[in-house]
């Protein structure tokens, strides 16, 4: 029997440092929408019918009155907060660390309001329609009882994902000879290169070389409810690390909890490549390059204007 109905958590507790400012809420649509908009539409017609967005405490006043007008009556949504002295029992935040500890966390912070299996996304990715209809589907039929949890993954060739305007950083994925899915590496600081990426670990001295028809992940993923449990359950782990306590950027990843996971033969994960155009605002300069994609998308007909009827 399938079980309760997905939800779909909006990761949105970043402050965009590199893009120098609050970019979840930058207006990048042909008429005012931002990219979260495209987000929560593509999701509501894929079948998704709760929202579940995590957010930072100080911005709650003005993301809501932004999302309220379009949300309201269209679908069940509300907001947790990701906040870094946020820890199991025992645990400090160590003195100097200001931000909160990545993806991972912020997934902990919904526990007490996800109760089925969920999708989880970036606040400030454009992922196309697609990518909403597979994940909907893999989740509605999902089961949480088996031994072995079965994971969802949306991928998308490395090519289709760089920006010309600086580094990023990207779950590169190995598969294995039937093209399954055999494990993960978040790699950072990846730029653009003739016919891919590439990215150094010395400084520059030396270059790894990335094929651009690589699959990566952009943290579009789906979880059975049991996931929650794991997550609790690795986080005092990632905690107990040393450079916990010297590193102030050291974060708990999904793209490693998930590895680590396989790994160790707890799970297995179904990937969904995506053929839709997926892109992202990573630096000011991307702006101008999104914006003139989503008015083309809305001049074939592809978004009505303006997206919502407030």
């Amino acid at each position: 029997m399938a079980t309760a109905q997905p939800a779909l958590v909006v990761l949105a507790a970043g402050m965009g440092s590199r893009y120098g400012g609050l970019k979840q809420l930058d207006a990048v649509g042909p008429d005012g929408e931002i990219l979260m908009d495209y987000s929560v539409y593509d999701a509501i017609n894929a079948g998704f019918s709760e929202i579940i967005f995590i957010i930072r405490e100080e911005f709650e006043d003005a993301f809501k009155a932004l999302m309220a007008p379009k949300l309201d009556g269209r679908v069940d949504w509300c907001c947790v907060f990701q906040d870094a002295d946020d820890l199991p029992e025992g645990y400090k935040r160590p003195e100097g660390r200001e931000r909160p500890w990545g993806t991972g966390h912020a997934v902990l912070a919904a526990r007490d309001v996800i109760k089925g299996p969920f999708a989880v996304i970036n606040a400030d990715d454009y992922y196309g329609k697609e990518s909403y209809r597979l994940m909907f589907n893999f989740l509605s039929s999902m089961k949480d009882n088996d031994d072995k949890p079965l994971y969802g993954m949306c991928t998308w060739r490395l090519r289709r994902t760089l920006s010309k305007y600086g580094e990023v950083s990207r779950g590169v994925l190995s598969l294995d000879d039937q093209g399954r899915f055999a494990g993960i590496k978040e790699i950072k600081k990846i730029e653009q290169a003739d016919h891919g990426g590439r990215y150094s670990t010395d400084g520059g001295t030396t270059w790894i070389h990335l094929d651009g028809d690589r699959l990566v992940s952009m943290n579009f993923w789906g979880f059975p409810l049991s996931f929650m449990d794991l997550l609790r359950e690795g986080f005092p782990i990632f905690l107990e690390r040393d450079e916990i306590q010297y590193d102030m950027r050291t974060e708990y990843l999904l793209p490693e909890i998930v590895g680590d996971a396989f790994v160790g033969g707890r799970i297995d994960v179904r990937l969904m490549p995506v053929s839709d155009r997926w892109f992202g605002v990573t630096f000011k300069e991307d702006k101008e390059r999104v914006s003139n994609a989503l008015s083309k998308l809305a001049e074939e007909g592809k978004y009505p204007r303006p997206l919502f009827d407030i």
